[in-house]
């Protein structure tokens, strides 16, 4: 019993790895040249591992690539759900409305920093990549609905303000693509980022 316990652990933690190296080699070369110049072949070489075994793994390139933007998003590969990361877990924590969101747009700067690269190279061309916007959007507006639903529930959300409206407002400023835009092709920096959505979610959200 004990050798068949090992033996499945360490099948297990051998199949860990592979997934994280197979992850780590579509990352790069998904950055380097973009989703419709890179195969599952291409992915499969650059990880060490045979086709099958990445197909095997993940099922469909887009399912690949949809593992590696969640990764990425994360930080790492551990099955923690975001809202249960430190990173937001120091919004609910914060004291006051201001204070929240001020984490909140750390949280979205470090996103920001991790996904942009890799969003910058899954636009357009590739149909292995439908599909793909729709599901990270309405991921993206469902946390954006929780912060909102936080800040109501503990008296933080500006009087006047609708919560779908609110929920809407934060969907935008969040959006990796926002962060790409201003800190990729005009040159603020993170801290200037983090700094102006802080602002931006203050004023637009936050009872006086």
């Amino acid at each position: 019993m004990a050798r068949r316990v090992y033996d499945n652990t360490r099948r297990a933690e051998q199949a860990r790895l592979t997934r994280r190296r197979v992850l780590e080699a579509a990352r790069a070369l998904l950055v380097e040249h973009g989703s419709a110049a890179v195969t599952v072949r291409d992915v499969a070489t650059h990880a060490g591992v045979s086709v099958e075994t990445v197909y095997k793994t993940f099922g469909t390139k887009a399912a690949l690539i949809k593992d590696v933007y969640d990764v990425t998003l994360a930080g790492d590969d551990e099955p923690i759900p975001m809202i249960d990361r430190p990173e937001i877990q120091a919004v609910f924590a914060a004291s006051t409305p201001a204070g929240k969101l001020a984490s909140y747009a750390s949280a979205a700067r470090r996103v920001g920093e991790r996904v942009g690269p890799l969003l910058a190279k899954l636009h357009g061309g590739d149909p292995d990549l439908a599909g793909f916007r729709e599901t990270t959007n309405q991921e993206r507006l469902i946390g954006a609905g929780a912060i909102v639903g936080h800040l109501a529930e503990t008296g933080g959300l500006r009087a006047g303000v609708e919560p779908g409206r609110a929920r809407d407002i934060v969907w935008t400023l969040i959006a990796p693509e926002v962060y790409e835009l201003l800190v990729g092709e005009r040159g603020w920096s993170p801290d200037e980022y983090e700094q102006w959505l802080a602002r931006a979610l203050a004023d637009a959200l936050a009872a006086r």
